[in-house]
């Protein structure tokens, strides 16, 4: 009997057909790996998505299905539905780069990586948030009055050895975990190609994190917004003691973990982005990202920041050029775009 025709128009991936087809065959995963010589755990971690069966079990569960080869291994394919001819790709300008090419092993043990990895470079951000608040209170308590104090030398220099020993801390993190991610770098620049069954696999791992990466950006952004409340609080309650310093100390720990909260689930959001090639990973945009142009704009930038810095000493005031590059970067590239076509 041939199985109905899935309803809902929700791409499955492998396991998935395999798991709607065997029940609407009314088997057991036990009585399936018997049809087909294999171990029921066999059965059990192609459902499950951890594995995928070779070739020629595909064929002989399209013949015990009585569905086609194509519609077992295209994700987006419905049965006996007429499919549309893909898009063809355009045909990008400028020297071509290999693709690589990502088997499901290698996809899920990248996707492990990052997610280990990523509360460690975030904690390396909470630490550098963190590391002059010894200073800000050591210094506090120098200038009280009529309690126990520290003289500004003692304070200053405790505070600033605190500061350094946290950011070196969070650059050691940076440099070790970063490291694990080394091998993985050409996800960020050159295109990829998963093996079939893979972007399956990677969108149902990316949609059940979905709910948990729209929390996180949520709580991270909220505890950002009420860095200030403690401040403000602390301040009306007395203007010239410590509250304040304590309240300035309160803001940072509250900033620190809400970063935390944002660095780690944007890390753990971009991985499924790279694999997939969407958001900021897209080939086109993986191809503006490898143009002359962004190596030529960002150096000038720095150039030209490191020129002024050094020539008037006032580093607190020439920062200004990043986050003007920044806005400037976009309608720069959109004009070389304009003009690399005529």
């Amino acid at each position: 009997m041939r199985p109905s025709k899935a309803t809902g128009g929700t791409p499955m991936i492998l396991g998935d057909k395999i798991t709607n087809l065997r029940k609407k065959a009314g088997w057991s995963q036990e009585e399936l790996a018997h049809q087909l010589g294999v171990s029921r755990q066999a059965v059990s971690k192609w459902e499950s998505g951890s594995s995928i069966p070779d070739l020629d079990k595909i064929l002989r569960l399209s013949q015990l299905f009585d569905v086609s080869t194509d519609y077992l291994l295209r994700d987006e394919m419905e049965p006996e539905l007429p499919q549309a001819e893909p898009e063809p790709a355009p045909i990008l300008d400028g020297p071509q780069v290999p693709v690589h090419h990502i088997t499901l092993e290698q996809a899920n043990t990248y996707l492990d990586t990052v997610r280990g990895v990523a509360s460690k470079i975030a904690l390396g951000v909470f630490l550098c948030i963190l590391s002059p608040t010894a200073l800000i209170y050591l210094g506090g308590l120098s200038s009280e009055e009529g309690r126990f104090t520290l003289s500004e030398p003692l304070a200053g220099g405790v505070g600033i050895l605190v500061m350094l020993a946290l950011v070196s801390a969070a650059v050691a993190l940076f440099l070790f975990f970063g490291s694990r991610l080394t091998p993985y770098e050409h996800l960020d620049n050159q295109p990829v190609e998963l093996a079939y069954g893979v972007d399956g696999v990677v969108k149902k791992r990316q949609a059940e994190y979905q709910t948990t990466h729209l929390m996180l950006l949520v709580v991270g952004i909220t505890l950002c917004i009420l860095s200030l409340a403690p401040l403000m609080i602390l301040v009306a309650i007395d203007e010239n003691g410590m509250a304040p310093i304590i309240g300035l100390i309160l803001m940072f720990v509250i900033v620190a973990v809400g970063v935390f909260l944002l660095v780690r689930t944007c890390i753990i959001a971009g991985s499924f982005q790279r694999l997939l090639e969407t958001g900021d990973y897209t080939r086109e945009h993986k191809r503006e990202e490898n143009s002359p142009l962004t190596t030529i704009y960002w150096g000038l930038v720095l150039a030209i920041y490191l020129g002024w810095s050094f020539w008037t000493m006032a580093w607190d005031r020439t920062w200004i050029v990043w986050p003007v590059a920044a806005v400037l970067y976009a309608p720069v590239r959109s004009i070389a775009g304009l003009l690399t076509k005529k």
